[in-house]
């Protein structure tokens, strides 16, 4: 498949799910290397077996295109590939408030993401990314935030802490040592 040089280069958001099996990953970011496509962002697991695989490329090749190449990863129907641009205002992060990490563990039941992250989205925080599992009874979450710069950390902790309380789990919340790559 070749690529269209008058096509501007753009983002494509690339979504890919459904049942595991080895190859899922190496076949497609072949497809899409082999338009010329770069890939800038990508997040990758398994979902109690299902394979989840979302990722930001950049390149002169259009939506259709894209979704074209990426076809016969879906021929067997277990997997599904979703392919959407990205428009510029949103390719860029706002993150403009400090980072924290949110660790939350206990006995498992319903509601304890909504109870916790609640308390995170009414100061004005932003999950940046969460990642849950279940081990046995064991449920952990471990989140990655975004608060604003004018955020009252003390109380937001209290808040937290209350609603790990009436769930019966624990949580903790530490500020995000800065990456350096």
């Amino acid at each position: 498949m070749s690529t269209d040089p008058a096509a501007p280069t753009s983002l494509h958001a690339v979504t890919v799910l459904g049942h595991d099996r080895p190859g899922i990953i190496a076949e497609a970011t072949g497809r899409l290397a082999e338009l010329g496509l770069n890939l800038e962002d990508s997040s990758m697991t398994l979902l109690r077996g299902h394979f989840a695989m979302t990722l930001v490329c950049a390149g002169p090749v259009r939506a259709l295109e894209i979704e074209q190449a990426l076809a016969p990863l879906t021929g067997d129907g277990t997997l599904t590939v979703t392919v959407r641009d990205v428009p510029d205002e949103h390719a860029q992060s706002h993150h403009t408030g400090s980072g924290w990490v949110l660790t939350v563990h206990g006995g498992d039941r319903a509601g304890i993401v909504s109870a916790v992250v609640g308390r995170v989205a009414e100061v004005g925080g932003n999950i940046t990314d969460l990642t849950t599992r279940l081990a046995g009874e064991l449920y952990l979450l471990i989140a990655e935030i975004d608060l604003p710069a004018d955020a009252d950390v003390a109380a937001l902790e209290r808040a937290i802490g209350d609603a790990a309380t009436g769930l019966g789990v624990g949580a903790t919340l530490r500020a995000v040592e800065a990456d350096e790559l």
